[in-house]
């Protein structure tokens, strides 16, 4: 089997740059471990970037989105009992965010690829790319249980970070940290308590209101890192938030049957460089960010939004130019999304063993963003997306 782009996973990552691919003219093929019915219903991000958004639309892969989306002009900061809403629109030229969920956005781009693009192989296992640092390396794959050759002209590794095109990047560096503690997330059938997502800073832990449909509420708690879902159960859940949503106003939460509970870890992952030869990483198998930040998804989109790019510029001119630079093109964008989610992460999560000095530091923090536009600017922008390319 011969393309030009070889794409290892159909996450939104490698779905997407499929469709950007597609649109360009230029051919691939993606290949992915898991059945559709697996893709498609795996819970991961809900935040989509204003940039993120504005590239779904212009891929052609918008409709639904726009919709049946929910598009956010601000977040709700909560500590104190303190409630402060930051206004995006008003800090940052008119720039919000979608609630659209990365199973919806997956459904989409599997359906236009199905429809008009190149081969999208389920259940299709990479086993190894070879030859990355040659003109024409190759992805070895096991489909039906037949070994098999994917030759490309580029490889994109969009497999996560247990996939093997991150193990095929010889004297890599790596940064990372991880974090004493984790979310115990919940979905719940029922209408969500506030019409934009809330941050709650408490002494008793962090807690996150958000929402996947206006009939479905998605919320979060901080907990230990080792903690197992099913040891809360779901009248503890509820009654915690509540305690961590307090204010000193009559807002209530609201409680409903709670169809799902998991845990999610909390990392910071960073892998340079990105590339090697004609081997290029994006997403999860180049950097992770705690969620806190609504990064995750965002950043894979600016990696493959960046790769699509360069070589739409190679095949118009014949430069490796943007090719080259495509490494420290995403790491900048993905060192300030690192920032940010580091920053939202020390600012609302309780430390074990913080100290009473360090409390007051996080209170000053909030009530700094609480009281100076410069301070809630920089959050919106950054909450909103930073510049692709």
């Amino acid at each position: 089997m011969r393309t030009t782009v070889g794409i290892i996973g159909a996450g939104p990552a490698g779905l997407l740059l499929a469709r950007l691919l597609h649109n360009a003219g230029i051919d691939s093929v993606v290949l992915e471990s898991r059945d559709r019915a697996y893709v498609e219903r795996r819970q991961r991000a809900g935040i989509l970037e204003q940039g993120t958004v504005d590239v779904l639309r212009e891929a052609g892969a918008g409709e639904r989105m726009d919709r049946e989306g929910l598009r956010h002009d601000g977040i709700e900061l909560r500590f104190a009992r303190r409630r402060h809403r930051v206004d995006f629109p008003a800090l940052t030229g008119g720039r919000s965010v979608m609630v659209y969920a990365q199973t919806e956005v997956c459904k989409d781009l599997i359906a236009l690829q199905l429809k008009e693009g190149g081969p999208l192989l389920f259940e299709t296992e990479a086993l190894a790319v070879e030859g990355a640092d040659t003109e024409r390396p190759r992805v070895r794959f096991r489909r039906e249980g037949v070994e098999d050759v994917l030759e490309c002209d580029y490889v994109v590794g969009c497999d996560g970070y247990w996939g093997v095109a991150r193990s095929a990047i010889p004297d890599g560096r790596t940064f990372e940290r991880t974090y004493p503690f984790g979310w115990l997330g919940i979905l719940a059938d029922v209408a969500p308590s506030h019409d934009e997502l809330v941050y709650a800073r408490h002494d008793r832990g962090f807690a996150l209101l958000s929402m996947r449909s206006p009939s479905v509420s998605r919320l979060y708690l901080q907990v230990p890192a080792d903690t197992d879902a099913d040891s809360w159960s779901d009248e503890r859940i509820w009654d915690e938030l509540e305690r961590r949503f307090e204010t000193d106003d009559d807002w209530s939460l609201r409680r409903g049957p709670i169809t799902q509970k998991s845990v999610t870890p909390m990392r910071s992952y960073v892998h340079e460089p990105m590339r090697h030869g004609r081997l290029f990483l994006a997403g999860d198998a180049a950097h992770i960010v705690p969620p806190t930040g609504a990064k995750g998804l965002n950043l894979a989109v600016g990696d493959v939004v960046t790769f699509a790019r360069a070589l739409t510029h190679r095949t118009a001119t014949g430069s490796d130019d943007l090719l080259d630079a495509y490494s420290a093109t995403c790491l900048r964008r993905v060192w300030q999304a690192e920032r940010f989610s580091y920053d939202m992460t020390t600012l609302l999560h309780t430390a074990p063993g913080a100290t009473p000095f360090e409390d007051r530091l996080q209170l000053a923090r909030l009530d700094r963003i609480a009281s100076s536009r410069a301070a809630e600017t920089d959050l919106a922008e950054a909450y909103t997306g930073f510049p692709i390319g």
